[in-house]
């Protein structure tokens, strides 16, 4: 009995020993061992990891896409804050992953990328207005803000996708006055649109106008005496051949009917 005792004694301690010395690196992480306080140059890729456990530690690292969100206010060129909610989308590459941890530590996120990215913000921002935040100059804040992080981040092994700005929200007075000055272009945009209506519908009329005088004027033109005298005739002569009585007073040129 009390040898069966020992037997499962050990292999309780040999199965507490294996478990605590072997460790899962999945995909999409990098593990990194540290031995006696030294990490070592190369990192381990997914998959099972053995290790002895009084001496030596294997830190995981996610090599993923990561989204960190950060909420603060950005100063704009005329001296107004704007809060705005950012996430910052960046990767870890896994053949710097030592150097990482060995010069930073695991806390990287907030011992050097949030202190860079607030440093790159308040530098960009400065030399925008706030209503450039609401136009298309957004994309060009967040890509300025990108490459001033890259220029400090690449070197420690940290890749920044992209900085996104969102949820901005303008001062009260601010965002009425942009508002305002939206309406009033649109309202402009809106009567502009309007005169030149007007004015192609006046130059029209101008047309048709020019076109009945030039049409009066052709035919004033025509009618000269010899043509009056040649239809005065041939009006006498339609008369003349009607069967109906009729009393005819001329003065030469136009025939006045009197009906019987």
């Amino acid at each position: 009995m009390k040898q069966n005792n020992l037997k499962f004694g050990f292999l309780l301690l040999s199965f507490l020993f294996f478990s605590q010395s072997c460790v899962t690196v999945n995909q999409g992480e990098v593990g990194v061992k540290r031995k006696l306080g030294q990490f070592s140059d190369e990192g381990y890729t997914e998959g099972l990891r053995f290790y002895n456990p009084f001496i030596s530690r294997i830190i995981k690292i996610s090599i993923q896409t990561e989204n960190l969100e950060v909420g603060l206010n950005i100063p704009s060129k005329e001296g107004l804050n704007i809060y705005s909610e950012v996430s910052i989308l960046y990767n870890v590459d896994p053949n710097m992953a030592s150097d990482l941890l060995r010069e930073i530590g695991t806390e990287y996120e907030a011992n050097v990328i949030l202190p860079v990215f607030r440093s790159a913000v308040a530098d960009v921002s400065a030399n925008y207005f706030a209503k450039d935040m609401h136009t298309g100059q957004r994309s060009s804040i967040e890509k300025s803000i990108k490459d001033r992080m890259m220029t400090y981040l690449e070197e420690k092994g940290i890749f920044v996708e992209a900085v996104l700005l969102k949820s901005i929200q303008l001062p009260a007075s601010l965002a009425m006055a942009i508002e305002q000055k939206l309406e009033a272009e649109q309202e402009a945009q809106r009567m502009e649109f309007v005169l030149t209506q007007a004015e192609r519908e006046a130059e029209q009329k101008r047309i048709e106008a020019k076109g009945v005088r030039d049409a009066q004027l052709i035919i004033a033109e025509g009618l000269d005496q010899k043509v009056l005298q040649f239809k005065s005739i041939e009006a006498f002569e339609k008369l003349a051949n009607s069967a109906n009585a009729k009393v005819i007073i001329s003065d030469g040129d136009m025939p006045i009917i009197l009906n019987d």
